[in-house]
């Protein structure tokens, strides 16, 4: 009652309304009446309910003011985002959700805040966030606030890949020295199996222009030497594809006809000589025997390239191309392995037990100013670094004996230091074996008939500004 008093004395004081003494009795039977407890009761109640009303509304308005920022999907990429409100300043909520997700691949859980799904569409788009505040009832109308969100697109849909031989007949093909945009192999080469691919990169798929890269191999039954060589062909010139392809069948070509019986004896029993008690004198025969043959094996392959030049009336730069080959046999005593290298193109031994991996030679990057040669230099042959060229190794086995061109070396490695290091390689490895954001893998078993097609399509893998041709042989 005294509540009802004091309510209406304040309420006649600030309205200027007198009580007069002699009225002092009807005022104490007006407080007391029933309808008037009941305005006062209410007026109170409507006056809870403006400053409920407000106190909500200026909420409301404050998050109408926030900035709530959905991060960015990406078109086939799993998304799984869960908001922070409180960080956004966003808070005393009772209940959130979205409208415009699902046309998107997403979903929103309203429980755990979170967004997840495979976004279907790339775009700029806008999603309605709805929210009721924790002093509203379960039931009322929620508010509704619009949200932007991003979705990028598949870069690799931003790709074309236009066929080099659309529309182009065989005299075309012929002229312009075309070749197939993938090329893949799988053979056993000696006492081990060779797996191989080559893919066109998508800058040349993008136009609709050839392979650069190339590879041949080749086992030689009267000695049993294995021979492997991959070329990257200049992308900046013109006919670089015949270059890669000239240098691979000319090292096969000199080694089928030069590298005879007679000629391997006495370095079959050098060999021997190394492994059982290595001498001076055998270590210098040794050398000089890989120096030897392998620069006159280079040289073939230069000359092959010049005189087809000729012939086209072409300059020889026209055909630019890195190479790189490995020759090796396998005796009581283990493996010998020979190789010759110009340009950017590492070859890699990895040992039996994963413990060791030998870099076979050194690349034209860093000590050129970046600069990459190519075997269609002459000033290769007399420059002073040739005789570095060469590799040597006796094993008594390996797991991998790896050969690529920079289309792997440069997303898969980087730089040249990590090529030397054994964790990276075993990284590289498990990427074969399917650790990789593809899930794709190489299953390096003799009896993989299939080998050569899975090969091929690891090395679809996505790398952002890496679209060189891929060419990657493995020795297992």
């Amino acid at each position: 009652m005294s509540e009802t008093k004091n309510y209406i004395q304040s309420l006649f004081t600030q309205n200027k309304i007198p009580i007069s003494i002699n009225r002092s009795q009807l005022f104490e039977e007006f407080i007391k009446a029933e309808k008037n407890i009941s305005a006062v009761n209410t007026i109170k109640e409507n006056q809870a309910m403006l400053k409920k009303n407000w106190g909500i509304q200026n909420k409301v308005a404050d998050i109408m003011d926030k900035q709530l920022i959905i991060p960015n999907g990406n078109v086939s990429k799993p998304y799984d985002v869960t908001l922070d409100l409180a960080k956004a300043g966003i808070n005393g909520l009772k209940y959130t959700t979205f409208d415009g997700f699902e046309k998107y691949g997403l979903s929103y859980n309203s429980e755990t805040q979170t967004i997840s799904g495979i976004p279907i569409e790339s775009g700029d788009f806008k999603v309605t966030f709805r929210f009721r505040m924790e002093e509203e009832n379960d039931d009322s109308e929620l508010h509704s606030k619009t949200i932007p969100l991003v979705i990028n697109a598949d870069p690799k849909s931003l790709w074309k890949e236009i066929p080099s031989d659309l529309d182009k007949d065989d005299a075309w093909k012929t002229a312009n020295y075309w070749k197939p945009d993938r090329a893949n192999d799988f053979a056993q080469l000696g006492a081990k199996h060779l797996v191989v691919a080559s893919n066109r990169g998508r800058s040349h798929a993008n136009v609709g222009s050839c392979r650069d890269d190339d590879y041949a191999f080749a086992f030689l039954e009267n000695t049993g030497w294995s021979i492997v060589c991959v070329a990257d062909g200049a992308g900046s010139a013109p006919v670089s594809r015949k270059g890669s392809s000239l240098a691979c069948e000319g090292i096969i070509e000199y080694f089928k006809y030069n590298f005879t019986s007679e000629q391997l004896t006495l370095f079959d029993i050098d060999l021997k000589q190394q492994h059982e008690n290595a001498t001076e004198e055998s270590s210098k025969r040794i050398s000089f025997f890989v120096y030897d043959n392998l620069s006159k094996a280079a040289h073939h392959a230069h000359k092959k390239i010049e005189t087809f030049a000729l012939k086209a009336e072409r300059s020889i730069k026209d055909f630019h191309s890195t190479l790189i080959f490995s020759l090796y046999k396998k005796y009581d005593f283990g493996y010998a392995v020979l190789t010759f290298g110009v340009g950017d193109c590492p070859i890699a031994l990895v040992n039996k037990d994963f413990t060791e991996v030998k870099l076979m030679n050194w690349l034209d990057v860093g000590e050129f100013g970046g600069g990459t040669r190519f075997i269609t230099m002459p000033e290769i042959f007399t420059g002073d670094k040739f005789s570095t060229r060469f590799g040597f190794k006796l094993i008594e086995d390996f797991a991998y004996l790896f050969m690529m061109t920079d289309g792997i070396y440069d997303p898969k490695f980087v730089v040249e230091a990590h090529l030397e290091k054994l964790e990276k390689w075993k990284e590289f490895i498990e990427d074969l074996n399917g650790k990789n954001e593809e899930n794709t893998k190489v299953d390096f078993s003799a009896n993989n008939n299939n080998i050569a097609n899975e090969l091929s399509t690891w090395m679809d893998f996505w790398s952002p500004g890496n679209h060189d041709d891929r060419t990657l042989a493995v020795i297992f």
